[in-house]
């Protein structure tokens, strides 16, 4: 008997028929004798639909307003779930973010977990009883219900398993698991058995949206054993197993996958006095307004100056871009602000580019035969991000994927 986490998304309870097709799953695990606690997602287009509502009413909905509107999008799925699994005569229950009493911060729409208070459902497990939990929601310390941004039923369900020590976590999608690279890009992508969760890491924070960034992170950090499955298949022992790196394994591929991100945006500001502590004036009213900062360039200083560029998401552009603008510049005395929100990364990322030399090499001239320009690079110790134009995002990953043999299962590369 194992205590196992399973989370849904949206597309897995899509409608009633989907729901029925969950409860099914979750009563073939309860008849094992397994205790089963489940995740869910609002029902697909429900988030969106309720956004699009709110932005109605205002096209700049107060953060707080918000997260009480589209966190019951959750709360409509827990109570058809629970209700879909006692039809087959297992009892259950649901619970909202709150009653569970999963406790964030107060940054609204985008809130971060600092803690969860197990013992309710800790006692209905004891009792025999499946728990269904709504994702993507907790609550302050206040009182005040919060969201966890996009892909935040995830986090819930990694965090919930981390919580309760369980087994398990089964993230079920409507993919059967994580790829080399997006099959809707490169058709020969395979699926990945295993991938670490280094690598996993890197490729949720590069933009592959298999999994939430701070998912894998809790996996991560809390030692959840996390697996990537589909609901649409009968299959439970396949999908992905994402684990942590084996010193004893002999062979690994050099890259084990291609991430990009179409929603980035790039900043510079032109003519910036070199100066002691500049890069500290330019990002610190960045954070203070909440944006994150991906990939940061400061070129060398010529004459008392430089230009210093940085990345944010699409949707923080415009907040980003009137920051620099009206406060930055005259603060800093910068000569010009200039902005390009038609850009994207790309990624490769592999354990195996530690002990292997010539990786960006490989990379760069691959893209230069395709005559595709790079505006900034980052590294680290088992990735390479580059900012290119938007125009060419297919076309270099397609490249990337065959240049390093992700399309053959005969890539693995001995160490």
């Amino acid at each position: 008997m194992a205590l196992i986490v399973q989370k849904y998304g949206g597309t897995s309870v899509a409608n009633p028929e989907r729901i029925q097709k969950v409860a099914e799953r979750v009563a073939r695990f309860h008849a094992q004798g397994h205790q089963i606690v489940v995740v869910v997602s609002a029902m697909s287009g429900e988030t969106d639909r309720l956004i699009r509502l709110a932005k109605e009413i205002n096209p700049h909905p107060d953060g707080r307003e918000l997260d009480v509107l589209v966190s019951t999008g959750e709360q409509v799925t827990i109570a058809l779930m629970a209700m879909a699994i006692k039809e087959l005569g297992i009892p259950a229950r649901s619970y909202t973010g709150g009653q569970v009493r999963i406790l964030t911060d107060e940054a609204h729409t985008k809130a971060r977990i600092l803690d969860i208070q197990a013992d309710r459902l800790l006692a209905d497990i004891a009792a025999g009883t499946v728990i269904v939990v709504a994702g993507f929601q907790g609550m302050t310390e206040r009182g005040d219900i919060t969201t966890l941004g996009r892909g935040g039923s995830d986090t819930t369900g990694v965090a919930i398993a981390a919580a309760l020590k369980a087994d398990e976590c089964q993230i079920y999608t409507d993919v059967d698991g994580v790829y080399t690279t997006d099959p809707r890009i490169v058709p020969e992508a395979r699926r990945l058995a295993t991938i670490t969760f280094e690598e996993m890491l890197e490729m949720a924070s590069l933009g592959s949206k298999v999994l939430q960034i701070r998912s894998v992170e809790f996996a991560g950090k809390y030692k959840v054993k996390l697996r990537v499955l589909s609901s649409f298949s009968e299959n439970d022992n396949e999908g992905t197993l994402i684990t942590f790196e084996d010193s004893k394994t002999m062979e690994q591929p050099i890259i084990s996958g291609i991430a990009f991100n179409r929603d980035e945006a790039k900043l510079s500001l032109l003519g910036v006095p070199d100066r002691p502590g500049i890069a500290h004036a330019i990002l610190s009213p960045v954070g203070e307004a909440h944006v994150d900062v991906d990939m940061i360039i400061q070129n060398t200083g010529v004459d008392g100056s430089t230009d210093f560029s940085f990345t944010v998401h699409r949707n923080d552009y415009q907040k980003t871009l009137d920051i620099l603008t009206q406060s930055i510049k005259p603060l800093t005395g910068a000569r010009e602000v200039q902005g390009d929100c038609k850009i994207c990364k790309i990624s490769i990322v592999g354990v195996g580019m530690r002990s292997h030399a010539g990786v960006a090499s490989l990379m760069f001239r691959t893209l230069a035969d395709e005559g595709i320009n790079i505006q900034m690079i980052s590294t680290s110790e088992i990735k390479i991000s580059v900012v290119i134009d938007e125009k060419y995002m297919e076309l270099a990953v397609r490249a990337l994927h065959k240049a390093f043999g992700l399309d053959s299962e005969n890539s693995l590369i001995e160490r």
